[in-house]
């Protein structure tokens, strides 16, 4: 691993009047929904910056071929007067950019990235190459085009800079199994990150000098899928190293009848698995609203047998 891939870079923080590149680096959006996104994105404070290729629509179902993709998100990186960039939705199609962005362009100019599901292999990226704390979060067109679709205080929390704040009970999280750990966050999608293994872009192993807390979330995943899924992990050597592991919000996966088997699965599957779970995170696939959880920092995972269970972050995710 390379001295820069170990080292976090944090972004600059996001302050009142900031420019939001907004990018399409995967399946195509709908022109409406990224409107009312950036509409809410200025209510806040901020100006929004639409990529030239951030609402085309196909070759088939991409926002673009390969090369306006990486074109937009290129541009995003390298345009000073942007401050941070925000996809406008998932899908797939952000893994065919890997081979073909510019790692030097990013350690030359780090900047707060924000996405979730496709984007997992985005941020695995960042996080192997150029060392960059990103952010699981709201998207413009998915999440802050809906009403109450982000969360508010962890939003705040992230792209301030404040170094001392939790998640709790009051964000989804239930405890699955007692303890407490502390690690290097990352993670993102399950299903993304088992697809990269096996190929040079995947998300490496932790170390026994730098374990890992893992944050694991997906949709449409049936309880079989997390088994067999974490199974792959575990004899992919992801397992390794990792203190504890924090799961999603699942009710993008299963019926709430089937919870009991969802989680009955998992803890199947972790059954050599001696750190803290948690499960029930309200980020990334969810249908409230969507908390921002910044991947790259150091954190504290406890899920007491009280069953209060929380995730205090011990470092700021940008640079204040």
């Amino acid at each position: 691993m390379s001295a820069a891939a170990r080292a976090r870079v944090r972004p600059a923080a996001l302050r009142a009047g900031a420019a939001l590149a907004v990018v399409s680096p995967a399946s195509a959006t709908k022109p409406e929904l990224v409107q009312a996104g950036m509409d809410c994105l200025h209510g806040l404070g901020y100006k929004t910056v639409l990529l030239p290729h951030a609402l085309d629509r196909g070759p088939l179902y991409y926002a673009g071929t390969v090369e306006q993709r990486v074109a937009d998100l290129h541009a995003a990186f390298a345009d000073a007067a942007i401050d941070g960039i925000v996809c406008t939705r998932g899908g797939w199609g952000s893994a065919e950019l890997l081979p073909h962005l510019d790692v030097e362009l990013v350690r030359a100019n780090p900047k707060v990235f924000v996405g979730y599901s496709d984007h997992t292999s985005l941020h695995v990226w960042l996080a192997r190459e150029a060392g960059l704390v990103t952010f699981y979060g709201p998207m413009v067109a998915a999440d802050f085009a809906r009403a109450q679709g982000f969360d508010r205080a962890s939003w705040g929390h992230a792209m301030g800079g404040d170094a001392n704040w939790s998640l709790t009970s009051s964000d989804g999280l239930r405890v699955l199994r007692a303890g407490t750990a502390e690690g290097t966050l990352a993670g993102g999608c399950l299903s993304i990150l088992a697809e990269g293994l096996g190929t040079p872009y995947a998300l490496r192993p932790a170390s026994a000098d730098a374990p890992r807390i893992l944050f694991l979330e997906d949709i449409g995943t049936k309880p079989y899928q997390w088994d067999r899924m974490l199974l792959h992990l575990r004899y992919a050597g992801l397992l390794e190293h990792v203190s504890g592991i924090v799961f999603g919000d699942m009710r993008q996966c299963v019926a709430a009848e089937e919870e009991i088997w969802l989680e009955a699965s998992i803890l199947h599957a972790l059954a050599d698995f001696a750190g803290p779970v948690a499960i029930g995170l309200r980020s990334g696939h969810v249908d409230g609203a969507n908390v921002t959880v910044p991947l790259g920092v150091r954190v504290r995972l406890e899920t007491g047998a009280a069953g209060n269970p929380r995730m205090d972050f011990l470092e700021a995710a940008v640079a204040v």
